[in-house]
């Protein structure tokens, strides 16, 4: 058993068993050391976005003090949601270890792929909508940035 899926494992056990949400655990690891281990936090938090990866990356990145994680390696006990997969990209981590897939959650009640079918173009949903609103305001702060001489890209 690979000791950083067995952590991560662990995690999630330790999440689940307290009804902090549901069976998801996340580890950060960089040059086989561990960063950073957490557990999905939703009910805890009453956070929709506190999912295993997404408090795995805020914590690894408060011990590293940087946003960017590119030395780092991520295994999770689930191959991670639209949400938690752009976070590691943001992240910049390049290798994801996950355990089951996104058939096996679908399974048990945590279906994503409306999710992806909305990112795709593949499905609307009439309770969701998006609404272009002081788009010329919003624009000023663009330029502010462009034009901020110690702006730092991430």
């Amino acid at each position: 058993m690979n000791f950083f899926m067995q952590t991560a494992i662990d995690e999630a056990r330790h999440g689940v068993l307290h009804n902090h949400g549901g069976p998801f655990g996340a580890v950060i690891v960089r040059e086989r050391e561990i960063i950073s281990r957490t557990h999905n936090e939703v009910l805890r938090t009453n956070d929709p976005t506190a999912h295993a990866e997404v408090l795995a990356i805020r914590q690894a990145s408060s011990v590293l003090g940087k946003f960017d994680l590119s030395e780092c390696e991520i295994y999770i006990t689930s191959q991670p949601c639209p949400m938690c997969l752009a976070a590691i990209y943001w992240a910049r981590i390049k290798t994801i270890y996950f355990g089951s897939d996104k058939e096996d959650v679908a399974e048990i009640g945590f279906d994503d792929s409306h999710f992806y079918d909305l990112i795709c173009g593949d499905a609307e949903d009439p309770d969701f909508r998006t609404v272009r609103i002081e788009r010329e305001k919003c624009l000023e702060l663009l330029e502010i940035w462009e034009k901020k001489p110690d702006r730092k890209m991430y």
